[in-house]
């Protein structure tokens, strides 16, 4: 009679309709009581905390992709691609629960018998030993995806239209050759101390930057609130209209190529199903891979859902996208600019700053985490000294140029990332009902 009664319960629990409510909120609340360390075990496997995992993927997706990546996209695209950045958030979200789910469930080691996590391992220890080709394949795109150029580049952009030019100082080769350079020494400094430094200090950095630049924007939206209805409808009609697009048409014509343009610039905001969060969350304390899957699923909500939809409602609203042919960060300037006379674009040029630097300490694991895979643990450091060298190329390359470059790499490690978390989503679907089982029974 008992199991007939727990049938019954289990049958009743999923046709009732709040289920799928209640369930979420229980998901959302055992996330928070996660980054709080309630669940924390000094003996799981792993080297950082749950909260220090997330801070490190969000300081590497936190960054110049929600400031001037959206400035980029709504420059081509209008109030439109930003509907289409929430649509690629959204899959984002998915995409990183099952991934950063693998990462836990299939950890290799590397030569050093350290306990690892990302796409690599998860092919290797997931799929097989004759998949290893696909796990080397996804390291060299690596490699090269995970150099900071275009953080470098928007962040020199930045001091040069917003510092240096408005005072009357000359720039040229010789003022990025000097940007670059400091940035160099300052991740030179972080970077070479280890994941462990990495992860404080983006604990650190990552919660007040949001937090400022949220402050900053808010004053922005306020001060332009009747235009705010407007423009918020506008994305959503917009995007099946494409009436703002500057762009080639492709395949699907003007709204196909809006559609390719929102889903860019927002997997290059999230960096969703490329395989650098998995890195990150991999190397999570903890024995529970569908937690840290959820965990991760915050990020492109944190990232795209609510850092971009700010960035692209202060462009909207103040209409610098319209007035200005300013690109990339310059547009995101002149909306501070336009709103906080003064002092507005002197207060992005810090967040700039923070969201610039923070992710260069990121990325910088992620090279040595494919440099590791590829030539032994004990040879991954020499990868910094490659990563700092293209610090210099970012500064002084051009914006275009270096869109090319990092789109063209996040796509290869796309490739297989998305193959392998195909394969195994059985099993991470499998463990996603076990867990969700768990969180019924204590309803």
């Amino acid at each position: 009679m008992g199991a007939q009664s727990r049938r019954f319960t289990n049958w009743w629990w999923s046709l009732f309709p709040g289920t799928l409510f209640i369930l979420a909120l229980q998901v959302f609340w055992s996330c928070i009581n996660v980054l709080r360390g309630k669940y924390d075990d000094p003996d799981d496997p792993g080297q950082i905390n749950h909260f220090e995992a997330l801070a490190t993927a969000l300081s590497a997706t936190v960054g110049m992709g929600n400031i001037a990546g959206v400035a980029v996209a709504i420059s081509i695209g209008g109030p439109g691609a930003v509907f289409w950045m929430w649509v690629s958030a959204f899959i984002g979200m998915c995409t990183k629960f099952f991934t950063c789910t693998l990462a836990i469930l299939y950890r290799g080691k590397d030569s050093n018998g350290e306990i690892q996590g990302g796409p690599m391992y998860f092919i290797v220890e997931g799929l097989g030993k004759k998949w290893k080709p696909l796990a080397i394949f996804f390291s060299v795109a690596g490699l090269i995806g995970a150099l900071p150029v275009f953080n470098v580049n928007q962040l020199t952009q930045a001091i040069r239209d917003i510092l240096l030019i408005p005072n009357g100082i000359e720039v040229g080769h010789t003022t990025n050759f000097i940007t670059g350079l400091i940035l160099c020494i300052i991740s030179a400094v972080v970077i070479l101390g280890g994941l462990k430094r990495i992860s404080k200090t983006a604990a650190r950095l990552v919660p007040s930057m949001v937090l400022i630049y949220f402050i900053a924007v808010i004053i922005i939206l306020v001060s332009h609130a009747d235009q705010l209805g407007y423009y918020f409808k506008l994305i959503f009609t917009d995007a099946f209209t494409a009436s703002y697009y500057s762009g080639e048409p492709v395949l699907g014509g003007m709204v196909g190529a809006l559609i390719l343009l929102g889903i860019r610039r927002g997997a290059f905001s999230n960096e969703a199903g490329i395989g650098t969060a998995p890195m990150a969350h991999g190397a999570a304390k903890t024995s529970e891979a569908v937690r840290e899957g959820m965990v991760a699923m915050l990020g492109p909500f944190i990232d795209t859902i609510i850092v971009c939809t700010l960035t692209a409602l202060a462009i909207l609203v103040t209409g610098v996208w319209q007035s200005s042919e300013a690109n990339g960060v310059s547009l995101t300037a002149n909306a501070f600019a336009d709103s906080m006379p003064g002092v507005g674009s002197y207060l992005l040029l810090i967040c700039i700053a923070v969201f610039s630097i923070s992710s260069l300490f990121s990325y910088s694991y992620y090279g040595t985490k494919c440099m590791s895979f590829l030539f032994g643990a004990d040879r991954k450091h020499l990868y910094n000294y490659f990563y700092l060298a293209s610090i210099f190329v970012g500064s002084m390359a051009s914006i275009s140029l270096i869109l090319n470059l990092i789109d063209g790499f996040f796509a290869l490690m796309a490739i297989p990332t998305m193959i392998a978390s195909i394969m195994l989503a059985p099993r991470v679907m499998e463990e996603t009902r076990k867990y969700f089982n768990k969180l019924k029974e204590n309803v």
